[in-house]
This record gives structure tokens, C-alpha cells and sequence, in this order.
């Protein structure tokens, strides 16, 4: 780390600790050429994702978006927010897991309904009847039956 006062290029950590939303680490270091003292903070570097949509265009991973969608599945279910939004965090975490920059939005709602299935079946149909598109009664019905099957 390069002072900011003589930019000598060593310097040593004299004190380490998590910020308050501990979303980094707040270091106070040394100069050892000056001994000037400076504070810098570290922060994990999260790989931007990008969403590969069925039409073939992309767009930014939204966390919110994809909350939105649990949201409607889940609407009057006894489903609670925290439960919605912890969903939303393992399947980013999950996604993110892939340490790849790209996910299509088929293995996004495959993962959705993964989580879905577990939490709440009446939710998991709903999602899964717009994710796949059920044209017809039978689609619906099919997808029922594997769920009770289970």
C-alpha cells in the first residue's frame, strides 16, 4: 500500500477491524518511511453477473428483481419477508458461487424453483406456471403431481 503523504510503497497495519455494516475491513497502517499513519479499507470484489435472457440479451444481475418474482409467487402464502429474502441471497451466492460472469435465466429460475419447492409448495407452483409457460391445464396439473409425488 502506497502512503498517500510520501508514497513510499511499505507501510505496516497497526490496527484491524470490520466497519459497522461489516461489509469491509477498516485498516489504520504506518508509513515506514515517514511514519505518517493513514486509514484504508478492504473490500471483497464481487465479479459483476450478467443475466443471458431466453431472447439472447443480457442484462445486469438484480437482486431486487428476482425478490419481486418470490414476492408474487409467495403473495398471501405464510411465506415471511426475511424467509423471501434469504432466498434471494443464497441463490446470488449460489450464482455467484458458479465464478462465472454469465447465468442464463433458465438455471436462475431452476434455482428459484429449487428454493421455492422447499418453502412453500403452493408458491413453487405459481412461479414454475409463469417460469414454464404451462399453456394448458394438463401442463399445470402435471406439475402438480410431481410436486406431491415428492
Amino acid at each position: 500500500m502506497k502512503c498517500p503523504y510520501c508514497e513510499y510503497a511499505e507501510s505496516k497495519v497497526i490496527d484491524s477491524r470490520p466497519t459497522d455494516e461489516h461489509e469491509a475491513i477498516r485498516r489504520r497502517r504506518e508509513c515506514l518511511n515517514c511514519g505518517k499513519r493513514f486509514t484504508t479499507y478492504e473490500k471483497v470484489e464481487s465479479i459483476p453477473l450478467v443475466v443471458i435472457k431466453k431472447d439472447g440479451s443480457r442484462q445486469m444481475f438484480d437482486s431486487q428483481k428476482l425478490l419481486n418474482g418470490i414476492m408474487r409467487a409467495c403473495e398471501k402464502r405464510p411465506v415471511s419477508t426475511d424467509e423471501m429474502e434469504r432466498v434471494v441471497v443464497e441463490i446470488e451466492a449460489a450464482a455467484q458461487n458458479l465464478l462465472e460472469r454469465e447465468i442464463s435465466s433458465d438455471r436462475l429460475g431452476e434455482m428459484v424453483m429449487d428454493k421455492l419447492r422447499d418453502l412453500d409448495g403452493v408458491a413453487y407452483v405459481r412461479f414454475a406456471s409463469v417460469y414454464r409457460e404451462f399453456r394448458d391445464l394438463n401442463t399445470f396439473v402435471e406439475e402438480v403431481n410431481k410436486l406431491l409425488k415428492r
